[in-house]
């Protein structure tokens, strides 16, 4: 006898049944028709709307049930015959009723008909969508629909949904409807949408759906955004189409030559990247009958799309000892390649010289050379390395350019800016910061990437900015900063205090924990008249510019990134906070999440104002039992 969803069931539901629906809860509803968009259950109208208050037909219905089903790639384009008398094979739904009437989804009515065009109610969905997780009329008892409203509240496929068993169905039920199938375990055990995409274990043990990896999978293209009529190669109207650029939402007017440009149809969505990779073709791995990746600029970086494994191979244009520009796609990896001039468009790279050193090279016609090098951290927070014939320094700045076919590198030209942050991290002065906005703040010959968040409330003066370029709209895209956080520098506890300034005799050496490392710093030729305790260094450890000791406060809670002092205060605290553990005079290195829980006396070191872009550095743990 089949297992049978008994009495026991019923009775739970009814209990459930006599609580007000609006408790069962609702499933946020953007995220609801993303997720059905990427599946291509329910899409919107040509201009993308999901029209939520309108009602649904028993034909509109069984559509989405076949494109919810294992037989959504199998339903064709029209019916071999008509599936009812009021469904003749011309019927643009015939197809997907008769599949559905073949898997044994749905079924007419004792007249013979199906009644396509009638509202379809809440007991005829929900006794497909049961079907759908292998449910059959036999696993319930009583009359119908008593058991699949039974089934369908206890497997929580009601939550958004008010309607009785009666009421015809609106889009916006049917959103929740679907949505809610997906992370409904079927009879077997499984969640429905693995079972659907088999093998991508899309929602995790605890009934999550990793959307990315989803709305990954609806992305078609990609293609490149300077070929001419570019946009008529995506399959549909892009005039309503939701554009996003580098994660942002952004529009289609905004898009450039060189983004690379992915879609979905289903979704009526349009994804950009911008991110290029400058430089000289070093290597191709394994080789050019089969390559996987390239080395370009000193950096090894993935194929991903077979027009780039075409351009590097041996039928392919490109050669090692070739300038090019990698145009990188959603993964991070290559989408595609242009050769230098091209386009047609001038791509530049900005960044820091970090070192240089002589490299070896290979021209185009495999012989091997040396060639003075100069690494380079960009504006995108890559690190990457040229060839070149000037001398250059570590801590100048640069821009790569090609032009002629040629890698140029050159000084930019200094900009003149000044101005304040905004709260939301929007503005600078009375400049925008583009979506795709890159920043460095920079100390010598060191580099951080930050972001505008970071930056908010700061006072940026014109000494702190050494770089800056805007774009059409005369928006901020790429800025580079003098020592305007903080962050380039090291924090650590100086364990050990040596100095010497008697007479002619002036010298100094101090042991200083980084992180949990004794690092010796010797100065044969002054003191910077130091204290034992958390302290910066500027410049390098071997040969620091400045150590100065920090100042300190009491904290008296910890949320996330956030500090509570004991006069009330709340002060940021460094992503890179340094935490030690204070025991018996000891430093254990040790970690924000473990101190923070409660057991300790903490004390706060911070190097400057926090509106000046100063953060809490160092943070001590001493144990309050």
């Amino acid at each position: 006898m089949k297992k049978r969803i008994l009495s026991a069931l019923a009775a739970a539901a009814l209990a459930v049944g006599l609580l007000p629906a609006a408790l069962a809860a609702a499933p946020d509803r953007q995220e609801a028709a993303e997720v059905l968009a990427a599946l291509d259950i329910m899409v919107g109208d040509q201009n993308g709307n999901l029209n939520l208050s309108s009602t649904v037909t028993r034909a509109e219905f069984t559509r989405m049930v076949i494109s919810a089903s294992p037989f959504r790639d199998s339903a064709g384009d029209a019916a071999s015959v008509s599936p009812y008398p009021d469904v003749p094979k011309s019927h643009w739904a015939a197809p997907y009723i008769q599949a559905a009437v073949g898997a044994g989804y749905v079924s007419g009515y004792l007249d013979g008909t199906f009644r396509p065009g009638s509202s379809i109610t809440l007991a005829e969905g929900v006794t497909m969508v049961l079907k759908l997780l292998g449910y059959e009329n036999s696993d319930f008892t009583g009359a119908y629909p008593a058991g699949q409203m039974a089934a369908y509240r206890n497997l929580n496929l009601d939550e958004g949904i008010s309607a009785s068993a009666d009421s015809t169905l609106t889009r916006g039920d049917v959103l929740c409807l679907f949505y809610n199938l997906m992370t409904t375990k079927n009879k077997s055990g499984v969640y429905y949408l693995n079972v659907l995409e088999a093998g991508k274990n899309l929602v995790s043990a605890d009934g999550v759906i990793d959307r990315v990896a989803l709305v990954n999978d609806a992305m078609e293209g990609p293609v490149v955004a300077d070929a001419v009529n570019w946009q008529s190669k995506i399959p549909f109207d892009l005039a309503n189409a939701t554009v996003y650029r580098d994660g942002k939402a952004s529009s289609l007017a905004a898009l450039q030559s060189l983004d690379v440009v992915y879609w979905s149809k289903p979704m009526n969505t349009l994804w950009a990247y911008t991110k290029q990779v400058t430089g000289t073709l070093e290597a191709v791995a394994p080789n050019t009958s089969s390559p996987a990746s390239v080395t370009v600029a000193g950096q090894v970086y993935a194929l991903e799309s077979n027009e780039a494994a075409f351009a590097f191979s041996n039928l392919g244009q490109f050669r090692t000892g070739d300038n090019v520009t990698l145009l990188m796609g959603r993964t991070g990896n290559v989408a595609a390649v242009r050769g230098t001039g091209e386009s047609g468009v001038i791509t530049a790279t900005y960044g820091i010289v970090t070192a240089v050193a002589d490299s070896p090279y290979t021209d185009n016609q495999g012989n091997s050379y040396n060639r003075h090098t100069i690494t380079v951290m960009t504006t995108s927070g890559a690190v990457n390395s040229y060839p070149t014939t000037s001398n250059y320094r570590a801590g100048d700045l640069v821009r790569i350019t090609t032009e002629n076919g040629e890698l140029q590198i050159k000084r930019p030209t200094t900009v003149r800016l000044s101005g304040t942050v905004s709260r939301d991290g929007k503005r600078l002065g009375n400049k925008s910061f583009a979506a795709n906005v890159e920043i460095l703040d920079t100390y010598e010959d060191t580099a951080v990437r930050v972001y505008p968040e970071r930056l908010a409330g700061l006072e940026i003066t014109e000494r702190m900015v050494r770089f800056c370029s805007t774009n059409a709209q005369g928006e901020i895209e790429r800025l580079i900063l003098r020592e305007a956080t903080g962050d380039t520098h090291t924090y650590g506890i100086l364990t050990s205090v040596n100095e010497v300034n008697v007479g002619m005799m002036v010298s100094s050496s101090y042991v200083v924990n980084v992180a949990g490392q004794e690092v010796p710093i010797v100065n044969p030729n002054g003191v910077y008249n130091l204290k034992q305790g958390p302290c910066v260094i500027k410049g390098s450890l071997s040969a620091p510019d400045r150590i100065t000791n920090l100042d300190s406060v009491r904290l008296d809670a910890i949320l996330g990134y956030t500090a509570l002092t004991d006069r009330n205060q709340t002060l940021d605290i460094s992503e890179r906070v340094a935490v030690f553990e204070v025991r018996d005079d000891t430093y254990y290195y040790s970690s924000l999440a473990r101190v923070s829980g409660g057991g300790y006396t903490l004390t706060g070191y911070y190097d400057k104002a926090q509106d000046q872009g100063g953060r809490i550095r160092v943070i001590l743990a001493r144990s309050s039992s």
